[in-house]
């Protein structure tokens, strides 16, 4: 996946106003590099360990909007700060995580960064953190709101029983939600997939 470093002087762009200073003190006391990448559909952002050649890694997609890309950051610095303390010897996602995620994301709410809507469904989540932002569905849903691009079709804009493309081409059947999640028929083979509810898809026609 091709790559571009994040010049300090550049990186304003990607950020919500006022939260650079807070951001470059991070990368500095822990010696980050920063790159921003293309568009990923299975991560948003990447975390990987600094060792005896190279400083601590963070990659973060750069298509995301400014919030996005800000609360994918403190994700990882999670990563980070949880590496920084207990190596690989606890879960990716884990409490030890979770509190290193809490602690910077609260760092950034004092800041009054965020928006209303992104503010109180931040609030809710600190009570009981998912795994990634991205599978906070309630996170991801306000969020989008926020894209510069506004005609984005969900899954879950669709009926049940229309029929959607995913951006590599293959063509679904929507069918009922089960749980948090939308069961879809690959046309083409007949298996069955869940799909989050805020994933992005193509009409069909």
């Amino acid at each position: 996946m091709p790559k571009r470093e994040a010049p300090l002087n550049h990186l304003e762009n990607y950020l919500p106003e006022g939260s650079s200073p807070r951001v470059y003190e991070y990368l500095n006391t822990y010696k980050i590099h920063l790159t921003i990448t293309r568009t990923r559909k299975t991560v948003l952002g990447d975390y990987r360990h600094a060792t005896h050649e190279d400083h601590h890694r963070i990659s973060v997609n750069g298509n995301l909007n400014k919030y996005a890309f800000l609360i994918t950051l403190i994700h990882e610095l999670g990563h980070l700060i949880t590496f920084q303390h207990y190596g690989n010897r606890v879960l990716s996602h884990g409490k030890e995580w979770k509190l290193a995620y809490r602690h910077v994301l609260e760092d950034f709410i004092k800041l009054e960064l965020f928006p209303g809507d992104i503010l109180e469904t931040l609030l809710r989540s600190l009570h009981d953190l998912p795994a990634s932002s991205c599978s906070d569905i309630n996170l991801t849903r306000v969020l989008k709101k926020y894209d510069a691009d506004k005609t984005a079709l969900l899954v879950e804009d669709l009926r049940e029983g229309a029929f959607f493309k995913t951006a590599d081409g293959r063509m679904f059947k929507k069918g009922k939600q089960i749980r948090k999640r939308i069961e879809c028929t690959e046309v083409g083979t007949g298996k069955l997939y869940l799909f989050s509810p805020v994933y992005e898809v193509k009409p069909a026609g």
